[in-house]
């Protein structure tokens, strides 16, 4: 069996050599360097080809966040941080990263599993991290230039009849969430995420994820056709 090589990219040696021993117990794991900041593990990358990368957030230098649109391009990235800030987890799925994962939070077999998921396409979040970018959602504007004002919101609740879970996954989806990070977020299957959306198109009238938000976001109207 081949080992799934992992980088891992940390400012602190302490955390590094930690979770190198930690990983080291998983024989279907190696790994294949190790960064003190952004910039060597972008260098690191491109010359060891991993897996996966274990990303964290604040390194001196070129830190997590602005290494991460590069890292990404390369190979799935798994943020591995003590930062648990709502806009710093937000900013980190923007840019691509599969996973969440915030020191304390997990266990070493949350770990090693996340790791095997991140690199089949699994998102994976520890709690805070989860809680954190779900309470930013629902406080923050939506990114779309046409933002549904709340009173806007409740008519369209109403209006389509959508029910308390189905109104959470179309706030997701309209901040541009893939099926995965719902899941991920809501702590459901994705095919439960599909039977939701399915329901929730239905409800809307509408095809497509373009559609459903701008009838969800007040742009459009039930009847009228959509475009993408």
């Amino acid at each position: 069996m081949t080992a799934l090589r992992v980088l891992i990219a940390d400012d602190n040696p302490v955390v590094r050599a930690g979770l190198a021993s930690l990983l080291a117990t998983a024989q279907d794991m190696a790994v294949v360097a190790q960064a003190a900041d952004g910039r060597e593990a972008l260098s690191l990358t491109r010359r060891h080809a991993p897996d996966v990368i274990l990303l964290d957030v604040r390194m001196p230098g070129v830190d997590g966040i602005s290494a991460l649109p590069h890292l990404v391009q390369l190979a799935p990235v798994l943020m591995l941080t003590y930062s648990q800030e709502a806009e710093v987890v937000r900013e980190a799925l923007l840019l691509g990263a599969g996973g969440y994962l915030v020191h304390g939070e997990f266990t070493p077999e949350d770990l090693l599993r996340a790791v095997r998921d991140v690199r089949e396409g699994r998102a994976q979040f520890t709690t805070t991290a989860a809680s954190a970018l779900l309470a930013d959602l629902r406080t923050s504007s939506q990114p779309q230039r046409n933002v549904a004002r709340s009173s806007n919101r409740l008519h369209n609740t109403v209006l389509f009849g959508l029910s308390s879970r189905e109104v959470e996954i179309m706030d997701l989806i309209a901040s541009g969430m893939s099926n995965q990070q719902i899941a991920a977020t809501c702590f459901i299957s994705e095919k439960t995420v599909k039977n939701h959306i399915n329901r929730i198109f239905a409800k809307l009238q509408s095809t497509s994820r373009s559609e459903a938000i701008a009838r969800w976001l007040g742009t459009a109207r039930p009847g009228v056709s959509g475009h993408g």
